[in-house]
């Protein structure tokens, strides 16, 4: 069979840029997860936890080791593609894809389409308006994180009831959203020059590690008994290897992509 003609690169293999520092990012606020847990009793936080947005606690929790490093070379592996929302980054002779698909079956939130995903209809009614002012949120902007920090200290009790409807709340596709995110941060970034990238980065460094089983089982802390969803199967690891070498030389097995 002949071999598929590939896109090319976005850098010249072995001209890859280095990092020049750990890639920032904005989604370990910690103040924010104290605030919550804080606001809430034990029981409500634990409910939160199994909820379908709990696996963000779940894994900051786990205490993830961030490998930078990791996820900037595999970023410069990448095949100048068309698609605005794929990744595809050359692993030897192998190209390997990131998704919403990938996405998915990683983190486990929903991510079915939605009309309208950046400027959801819904109806603003007089309990909301009284809600989001009586906490000091805009209705039209929506909160940041340090006014979500400030409206936690501030009411604890009524803030154990932070949205109107929570089984729309739960029900909305927040996968597709946090995807979107990330993808669109991805793609303006320079990667010669330092860079920070709105969005749940870690989730490539997981995809990385499952999409190279050999280099996740070998360095970065493998978990028993397959939790769930995959995104909480490694503890990652902060320790800066020979990540670009063990990349080039990692060989794609045929179920490499198979994360359930």
């Amino acid at each position: 069979m002949d071999s598929v003609e590939l896109p090319k690169r976005i850098f010249t293999l072995g001209e890859e840029p280095l990092p020049i520092k750990s890639i920032a990012y904005h989604t370990n606020d910690s103040k924010l997860f104290s605030a919550v847990k804080n606001a809430l009793h034990d029981d409500e936080y634990e409910e939160l936890k199994e909820s379908r947005l709990g696996v963000f606690l779940k894994f900051k929790e786990m205490d993830f080791g961030w490998a930078s490093w990791l996820v900037h070379y595999m970023l410069c592996f990448q095949l100048n593609i068309k698609k605005k929302y794929e990744l595809w980054s050359l692993v030897g002779a192998d190209p390997v894809r990131f998704s919403l698909i990938e996405f998915e079956q990683l983190i486990g939130l929903n991510c079915e389409y939605i009309e309208h995903l950046e400027n959801p209809r819904c109806e603003v009614t007089n309990e909301m308006v009284s809600f989001w002012e009586r906490i000091g949120v805009s209705v039209d902007a929506g909160p940041s994180s340090e006014q979500i920090i400030r409206a936690l200290k501030r009411c604890q009790e009524c803030l154990a009831r932070l949205v109107m409807d929570l089984e729309k709340f739960e029900n909305y596709p927040w996968g597709r959203v946090a995807f979107k995110v990330l993808m669109d941060s991805l793609r303006a970034k320079n990667f010669t020059k330092s860079y920070t990238v709105d969005g749940f980065i870690q989730v490539l460094q997981v995809w990385i590690y499952h999409a190279l089983p050999e280099l996740g089982a070998n360095y970065e802390n493998l978990l028993p008994n397959r939790p769930s969803p995959p995104l909480l199967s490694f503890k990652g690891g902060k320790r800066r290897k020979c990540f670009k070498d063990a990349i080039s030389k990692h060989v794609i097995s045929q179920n490499s992509t198979t994360y359930m």
